[in-house]
C-alpha cells in the first residue's frame, strides 16, 4: 500500500509539473517556453506500466481468493463463460441487449439492469467500456459471463463521476438477452 501511495504521489507531481509547464505564459499555446520542465515519455510509460502491473496483481488475487476459473485476453480483460448460450455469435455491427450487474471488487453494486433496465448498444461503435465490447464478442446469444476489467478497459483515471470511483477495477456479470442486426 505504501508503494502504491508513493507511486500515486509521483503521478500527481508529474501531472502538476505538466500542468504548470503548460501554463507558462506563452502567447502561442502550441509552443512550450520552458523545455527544462518536460517529463520524458519513458517516465510516463514506466508509471503506467507499474500501475497496470499492480492492477493485474489485484485481479489475480481476487480470482484466487474467490476460486474463479478465468481466462485473460491480451488487453488484460479477465473473463469466464458461465453458460455458453444457444444462439448466434455476437459480432460487430449488431445491437446487443444485456442483463447486467456492475460491481467493485469489494462487492459494492454500482449499476444493474434491475434498477436501470437492460443495456443495449451497437457492438463496435464505442459508447460503452472497451472491455465490455471486447467481452461480448466472445459470447453467443443466451450466454452468461463474468468479466473483470482493469481501469484502462473500464472507466480509467476518473471513474464515471457517479458510482464508479477513479481507477476502479470493475466486475461485470452479464447475460446476452438478444442480438439484432442493425
Amino acid at each position: 500500500m505504501k508503494i502504491y501511495i508513493s507511486l500515486m504521489r509521483k503521478v500527481l507531481v508529474v501531472l502538476l509539473v505538466t500542468l504548470i509547464s503548460g501554463c507558462s505564459g506563452s502567447q502561442n499555446r502550441g509552443e512550450r517556453t520552458n523545455r527544462s520542465t518536460e517529463i520524458p515519455l519513458e517516465t510516463y510509460i514506466s508509471i503506467n506500466r507499474s500501475m497496470v502491473e499492480r492492477e493485474q496483481e489485484k485481479i489475480k488475487g481476487y480470482i484466487q481468493e474467490n476460486d474463479l476459473n478465468m481466462q485473460q485476453t491480451g488487453t488484460g480483460l479477465w473473463y469466464r463463460i458461465i453458460e455458453s448460450g444457444h444462439g448466434r455469435d455476437v459480432q460487430k455491427g449488431q445491437i446487443v441487449t444485456l442483463d447486467y450487474q456492475i460491481k467493485l471488487m469489494n462487492g459494492t453494486v454500482c449499476y444493474d439492469s434491475d434498477q436501470h433496465g437492460p443495456k443495449e448498444f451497437l457492438v463496435g461503435q464505442g459508447g460503452v467500456e472497451s472491455g465490455l465490447e471486447e467481452g461480448v464478442l466472445l459470447l453467443k446469444e443466451g450466454a452468461k459471463a463474468q468479466m473483470i476489467m482493469p481501469p484502462h478497459l473500464a472507466h480509467g483515471l476518473i471513474g464515471d463521476d457517479d458510482r464508479i470511483p477513479a481507477r476502479s477495477i470493475i466486475i461485470y456479470e452479464i447475460e446476452v438477452l438478444e442480438l439484432k442486426n442493425k
